[in-house]
């Protein structure tokens, strides 16, 4: 099946369909099933990042001075790289998140410091916004930042931090406490305020390694009296929610891309399993009920892309995209969970033997329909939208 067939679709500029066919064919050289560890992930995200950067990938997830972030682009980048290796699209995606709030709303200073070395693959970055008792409601957040002079003193934990360990550079969000000082104020997503934080910064430290069934680098991290500049804050004081959502609008589509991508290599091997498993005397594929499944997936995939696609078509416009990044999210990640099941059951029990794709696959699917907004955070969101704005 032609897997680059969408990008004859109206969404796309010649450009995108020349880098994402691009992309694939690096990826078909250089992701090879077998050839990334996943176990060593620690070497092989640093790796990965490193050649990421010499193919000049990279510098599509991240903006530099007066660029705007392409998000299908990203969208593109990511869909390709998780169909050939989902730990390639998590290195990928943790430079654009990671770098993300500088993208946007960075110094002229921050920016020449951290992002050329994103883009180049020399610098590691990571997003710290989640909490032991804060996810999905920043509202709980508890880690604090007060100011000392020239200085912001940072106190808390932060967890769940990707490419925690390994980055060289973390975004943490903390409470300082604007618009919350008057009497009976609510705290809500008022008061927090984006920091960078480099690795290695007194009172900053890894609590926690966290092994997850996908293997990724993940992380706890504690601060105890961490110090870091005034000159260390993205954007204003008390808009680190702003910072937040901003990052998060651009990044959220690319995970629904993501499991886009995941969906579409398990399609693929389904459908080659179905041609190739004789069956009481024939094949799986000569099978109706084969047959039925294999349209479900089918469906399933090109609703997912639509809405993806439309997303950050959106965007790029310049539009606002809360409910539309939203639903491709939800949609992307739930559909491909049970596109991926589907073809772990047309394999029967090769489906569950450890190192068959359709088996990491279903490993790595199975994560993105809870980080960077929970499915049913997502419909609260489409809900609330809706009630809104009809």
């Amino acid at each position: 099946m032609n897997h680059l067939k969408h990008l004859d679709w109206p969404f796309f500029e010649d450009r995108h369909r020349a880098l994402a066919s691009e992309l694939d064919g690096w990826c078909a050289r250089n992701l090879a099933h077998g050839s990334v560890d996943h176990e060593d992930v620690d070497t092989s995200c640093k790796s990965l990042v490193k050649a990421l950067g010499a193919g000049g990938w990279l510098k599509h997830a991240v903006a530099g001075e007066g660029e705007a972030i392409d998000t299908r682009a990203i969208c593109l980048l990511r869909e390709t790289l998780a169909r050939h290796d989902g730990l390639a699209d998590f290195a990928f995606a943790m430079q654009g998140l990671g770098s993300g709030a500088i993208s946007l709303m960075g110094t002229p200073a921050q920016r020449e410091a951290y992002l050329p070395r994103v883009s180049r693959g020399e610098a590691l970055a990571a997003f710290a916004l989640s909490e032991p008792e804060a996810g999905s409601d920043v509202a709980a957040m508890q880690c604090a930042a007060r100011e000392d002079g020239e200085h912001y003193v940072l106190d808390g934990q932060k967890t769940w931090i990707s490419n925690g360990g390994i980055a060289d550079f973390y975004v943490v969000f903390a409470r300082t406490g604007e618009g919350e000082r008057s009497e009976g104020a609510v705290r809500g997503s008022r008061g927090i305020s984006a920091f960078i934080v480099d690795a290695g910064t007194p009172g900053f430290e890894i609590a926690e390694r966290i092994d997850v069934i996908a293997p990724h680098p993940l992380a706890r991290l504690r601060f105890t009296g961490c110090r870091v500049p005034k000159t260390a804050m993205v954007g204003a004081p008390g808009e680190g929610f702003k910072v937040a959502m901003r990052t998060l609008d651009v990044f959220r589509t690319s995970v629904a891309a993501a499991s886009l991508g995941f969906a579409r290599r398990a399609l693929e091997e389904g459908l080659n399993q179905a041609k190739e498993r004789a069956m009481f005397g024939a094949t799986l594929a000569d099978l109706p009920l084969t047959q039925a499944k294999l349209a479900d997936m089918a469906c399933t995939v090109d609703s997912s892309a639509l809405l993806v696609y439309r997303a950050a078509w959106e965007r790029d416009q310049g539009r606002t995209i809360t409910r539309e990044a939203a639903m491709a999210k939800l949609m992307a990640t739930e559909g491909a969970q049970r596109v991926i099941d589907a073809a772990v059951q047309l394999h029967g029990g090769r489906g569950v033997r450890r190192g068959e794709i359709v088996e990491s696959l279903y490993r790595e699917i199975r994560a993105l329909r809870i980080y960077e907004g929970a499915s049913e955070v997502q419909q609260l969101i489409i809900g609330r939208d809706l009630l809104k704005n009809g």
